[in-house]
């Protein structure tokens, strides 16, 4: 792999694990129980054949939950919600 795309991966990365240090769990709590509970239940972040394997993959996840529901929230909503159920059901580092 050449050395600038290594660098901008690298850069990029950091950048999407900084956003999730920055979120605000609490947010995501009240966003994930107002508009995911509808069609999720708790039982579905902590089955033992999830798919979800990484923070990226269930970031992405969220992402395309909150287009589904046609939600429209900012990249910070989404990073709110992905650190709220890291942190209480998947545990990714």
């Amino acid at each position: 792999m050449n050395k600038p795309l290594l660098t901008l991966i690298t850069l990029c990365l950091a950048a999407a694990s900084n956003s999730l240090l920055a979120a605000n769990v609490e947010n995501g709590k009240k966003l994930q129980q107002k508009n995911c509970m509808s069609c999720h239940d708790d039982g579905m972040y902590s089955r033992e054949d999830r798919f979800i394997k990484t923070v990226s993959s269930l970031r992405t996840q969220v992402q395309r939950c909150e287009s589904t529901l046609g939600l429209t929230w900012f990249d910070e909503e989404v990073d709110d919600v992905t650190a709220y159920l890291n942190q209480s059901f998947y545990n990714f580092k």
